[in-house]
């Protein structure tokens, strides 16, 4: 029989899994049949386990993603050229994000380029790695609000320490000299050491012009393309309607695809 006590001490100790763990050993005799070291494994791994899927479970709030039920499993191409799910599964189970890679994910409007760039920053929370998601034509705003408060320099601090950065819609709007050079301290920051995953409809030889500065633009693209994963999705935007898609309901894969 356990100590009530015990159970009250571990739950203030905020070992909950480890006591729910214990309630339930005490309700299994086969449980009682193994050894006390055999016991505390048990209980120890599942304590771990669950921390585990807590911890996926702040990182993928914290990531902020456009669409956070993205995923690499639930990857559906169909009509897309450029990329597929073998090509994405390959990536995400690769050392990318230890090594610092970039990734540029090219395409239309509506292609899937933000939903596959969603799927592998879900991936990389699942796998214990922070990540957050950026709209590039917000960030204007957002960093006149943060120097205007004073915390801009935390902020971009923060941004250094995600292990993976996903800019979507890079190069949609005009950029002014204070987003250029943001721009280029979080690429700076992250170049070699932290991965970023770009969205684009502007091509990669007109960069220079949207940047609106050869300098930086230099810069920014000799530290982006230091290591860089490119792909070009080709086909149908998922967003417009075609009698073949009026003619059948769509699964939920397909409509998560809609980026």
């Amino acid at each position: 029989m356990i100590n009530s006590s015990t159970l009250t001490h571990l739950r203030a100790l905020k070992l909950n899994a480890f006591a729910e763990g214990l309630e339930l050993q005490a309700g299994q005799p086969e449980a009682l049949t193994l050894s006390f070291e055999e016991r505390l494994a048990m209980l120890v791994d599942r304590e771990v386990h669950s921390r585990h899927d807590r911890k996926r479970v702040r990182l993928l709030q914290k990531a902020q993603l456009k669409y956070p039920d993205a995923s690499i499993e639930a990857a559906d191409f169909t009509g897309i050229s450029g990329l597929d799910r073998r090509a994405l599964t390959a990536l995400a189970l690769s050392s990318w994000i230890e090594r610092g890679d970039t990734v540029l994910l090219s395409g239309a409007t509506g292609v899937g380029k933000t939903w596959a760039a969603c799927a592998l920053a879900q991936h990389a929370c699942r796998g214990g790695h922070s990540a957050l998601h950026l709209r590039v034509p917000r960030l204007p705003e957002e960093l006149r609000v943060l120097t205007a408060s004073g915390a801009l320099g935390k902020w971009l601090l923060q941004l250094a320490r995600m292990d993976v950065l996903l800019l979507d819609d890079w190069g949609v709007g005009p950029i002014d000299s204070a987003t250029r050079s943001a721009l280029l301290e979080i690429v700076d920051d992250r170049a070699g050491r932290r991965a970023t995953i770009i969205t684009h409809q502007l091509p990669l030889e007109h960069w220079h012009g949207w940047i609106g500065d050869a300098t930086i633009a230099d810069a920014i693209l000799d530290r982006l393309l230091q290591r860089a994963h490119r792909f070009k999705l080709e086909g149908h935007s998922r967003r417009t309607s075609t009698p073949q898609a009026a003619a059948r309901k769509p699964t939920p894969a397909s409509a998560a695809t809609a980026a």
